[in-house]
């Protein structure tokens, strides 16, 4: 790559979730004008146990032209309307962070303004209270999901959801559709990479065996290596355990449930949190934890005493810090996936990093190596929005009354960038959202979670004293009725599921 030359052969390094997803991508929406070659080994294992999802990626497969149930079908996927939180804020405490909305804003005024000016002269109000009019709530808990873009002839917003599925699935599943569109997977493990003398730009990866692949622009997909970007580029990392203090995580596959229910589950332990995600054909459960303060070996017991179905393999060990680069782009190469960065699967956020930084390098992608301005705006935007994603995630570990494990009191009493800190004080005081206007999550979410970790504002919107106390009763009460009604029109999950996308083929967990 030159100062003349123009970017005509894009190389991703690294196959897995994020190198197809990025080939996938590239290949719809810039491969007339693209040369793509990606270079992965059979013999270099993935994570890949980023099994849940948030609503973005529905918009991927749209992007991608992917048809929904050929896809669940290919990825024993199910649909995913939340989070359950269990003994976060509190010992035997539970909550639902959902997609959608509670209840439904009137004028200007949120929801939960309403809400909190009903329990506004009960001593101790229960935050549980305002999931009472949540449709996704009621949904998960009658294990329920159907497409519901509104509820009856109301104003009411239906079910907003995401997926579970097999990562390595998924990645199989986008490796056949990008080279059906003309991307060449070469087969190989990088021994070498080769730079530019002048501009110090990658011209080259060397294979070992010897064979070369030349490009003008690189992807950097090789996991928390980061081969390119922080090995060969020497992009430094920003470590953000101070305030993520796990750093080791046991993954392990079980059988299915006995009932497949509509939404993840993050319950919290000693020294972290163990997921558990359904899958048609099998159960995805891991134990995020921090090693400083238990033993791997404590840790795996945790893990496996806290299954609900028998399990299908031994505990696999991954390590991690918690950060990022301090650039996502250097050069001519760019970091997509763990090579960039990692956030802790609490939120089921990394898929969505992946997706939203090949878009975003989409968005931004040069023509020519004069490309300046537009690395500039990428890290800043990427920079952004893993700020944001940090501070939401620090949130459930650092609001709770929890003080019974070194673990929690530490993450109780540590101090948090002063961003949270904004937010934690200013939902408390006025039950208002200071959300950043490219925050990936929105109002909603921050109140769930604020709410569900034990912060009950002091005060509400001061508009949301219009109606009168009896117009304010029956409007809860009418919400209610219709998000019951809603409901219980809607079939039970599996019985959707084994309409429209069952499984392939039932298959041993990978």
């Amino acid at each position: 790559m030159t100062d003349t030359g123009s970017v005509r052969k894009l190389v991703i390094v690294g196959g897995g979730t994020a190198g197809w997803i990025a080939a996938a991508a590239f290949a719809r929406l810039l491969g007339q004008r693209l040369e793509i070659e990606l270079v992965e080994s059979e013999a270099i294992g993935t994570v890949g146990v980023g099994e849940a999802t948030i609503p973005q990626i529905i918009r991927l497969n749209a992007i991608l032209g992917l048809d929904e149930n050929e896809f669940l079908k290919a990825t024993s996927g199910t649909f995913k309307l939340g989070i359950e939180f269990v003994d976060w804020g509190s010992k035997g405490s539970r909550y639902l962070h959902t997609f959608g909305d509670t209840g439904m804003n009137l004028g200007n005024v949120a929801f939960h303004h309403y809400w909190r000016r009903s329990t506004f002269a009960e001593p101790a109000p229960d935050p549980k209270g305002l999931w009472h009019y949540s449709l996704h709530q009621l949904a998960a808990d009658q294990a329920r999901f159907g497409k519901l873009d509104r509820v009856g002839n109301t104003a009411m917003t239906g079910l907003a959801y995401a997926y579970h599925f097999d990562a390595s699935r998924y990645a199989l599943f986008l490796r056949t559709y990008a080279e059906s569109r003309g991307v060449t997977r070469t087969e190989g493990i990088v021994e070498s990479v080769q730079r530019d003398g002048e501009s110090g730009d990658i011209t080259a990866i060397t294979l070992k065996g010897g064979k070369r692949v030349a490009g003008d622009f690189f992807i950097d997909c090789t996991g928390f290596r980061s081969l390119l970007l922080g090995g060969e580029l020497g992009v430094a990392y920003e470590d953000w355990s101070q305030w993520l203090p796990c750093d080791r995580a046991l993954a392990v596959p079980s059988e299915r449930l006995p009932t497949i229910v509509p939404y993840t589950r993050a319950t919290a332990k000693d020294a972290g949190w163990q997921w558990r995600i359904p899958l048609q054909h099998r159960t995805g459960n891991g134990h995020v934890y921090s090693s400083g303060f238990v033993s791997d070996e404590d840790a795996a017991d945790t893990l496996l005493a806290g299954l609900d179905t028998k399990p299908l393999g031994d505990p696999r060990p991954i390590r991690f810090t918690t950060g990022r680069r301090a650039a996502f782009w250097a050069q001519n190469c760019a970091a997509i996936g763990l090579s960039s960065g990692f956030l802790e699967p609490l939120e089921s956020t990394s898929i969505h990093l992946i997706q939203s930084h090949v878009s975003r390098l989409i968005q931004l992608f040069p023509r020519s190596a004069d490309a300046g301005a537009m690395r500039e705006e990428y890290n800043r935007r990427c920079a952004a929005e893993f700020a944001q994603i940090r501070d939401f995630l620090i949130l459930h570990y650092h609001r709770t009354d929890r003080e019974d494990t070194e673990f929690w009191r530490y993450c109780k009493h540590m101090a948090v960038p002063d961003s949270l800190t904004h937010k934690l004080e200013l939902f408390a005081a006025s039950g208002r959202v200071g959300r950043d206007v490219d925050d990936l999550f929105r109002d909603a979410s921050w109140v769930q979670v604020m709410l569900g970790q034990g912060v009950m504002p002091a005060d509400y919107d001061p508009m949301a004293d219009q109606p009168g106390d009896a117009q304010l009763t029956e409007f809860l009460a009418n919400l209610r009725t219709i998000i019951e009604r809603g409901v219980a029109s809607l079939p039970t999950h599996e019985e959707y599921l084994a309409r429209h996308c069952p499984a392939a083929m039932p298959v041993a967990a990978a």
